[in-house]
């Protein structure tokens, strides 16, 4: 009787991973791609101008040097980023492009440097005496990318788009008030000689916001688009 209750009892078998099970397991990739559709990078991408806004990294010291260069080359080409028109503002002009995105993809910082190398080539390639004033040339400009990079800054965890637009249309109208502001109090335009010029403001404020839509929104999804392949192999055998 008791040999025959021993043998109902069934051992219990605990099963060991093989060897070919155990290879199959260190064979599994252990590092994690990410979707190339994945808006993850460029969402932290867009907030960096905000991280730490008012340091100087290496990147944002190369992106400072990058929109300065594009800011000469506007300026000295003629018809580029000055394009004349007939009225007292002498020319309407894009050259404030590359300033409002400096501020909005790299903070405060970049964007008052590359005010500041826009002010100074519009000192220096003035045509109209009062543009060779630097308090009209230079100093109004310095401003530009500190109010496009503090509107985008307030409405970027709204909407990356429409805070790119806003920082656009907010960075030309500083540019208009402030060079005409200056203009004023310096007594080389009467306040009268503005209205004219109004329409010309509100065309440039509407293209920089569209312009800044666009190349930030492209600037933000390259930077974002960081695929990296699986790995292969256990992290013991990986050579880095």
């Amino acid at each position: 009787m008791a040999q025959e209750e021993y043998s109902s009892q069934e051992p219990e078998v605990t099963e060991t991973p093989t060897t070919e099970d155990t290879m199959a397991s260190e064979a599994e990739p252990v590092g994690t791609a990410i979707p190339a559709n994945s808006s993850t990078g460029s969402k932290a991408a867009a907030a960096e101008s905000t991280v730490r806004p008012w340091s100087l990294t290496t990147q944002r010291i190369v992106i400072a040097g990058v929109l300065a260069a594009i800011t000469i080359i506007l300026g000295v080409v003629p018809g580029i980023g000055f394009i004349p028109v007939p009225n007292s503002s002498g020319s309407a002009t894009i050259e404030h492009i590359p300033t409002i995105v400096g501020g909005v993809i790299a903070g405060p910082l970049v964007g008052m440097i590359s005010g500041l190398v826009f002010g100074l080539v519009s000192f220096s390639r003035a045509t109209v005496p009062f543009f060779k004033d630097p308090l009209v040339s230079i100093l109004p400009r310095i401003f530009i990318g500190l109010t496009a990079w503090a509107s985008y800054a307030a409405l970027v965890r709204f909407n990356r788009g429409v805070a790119a637009a806003v920082a656009g249309f907010v960075g030309a109208a500083t540019n208009t008030v402030l060079v005409l502001g200056m203009l004023v109090i310096r007594g080389y335009l009467p306040p009268v000689a503005i209205i004219p010029i109004i329409p010309q403001a509100v065309f440039e404020a509407i293209v920089a916001a569209i312009l800044t839509f666009i190349l930030a929104n492209a600037f933000f999804i390259l930077r974002g688009r960081v695929v990296r392949a699986p790995d292969t192999k256990a992290r013991d055998e990986l050579p880095y």
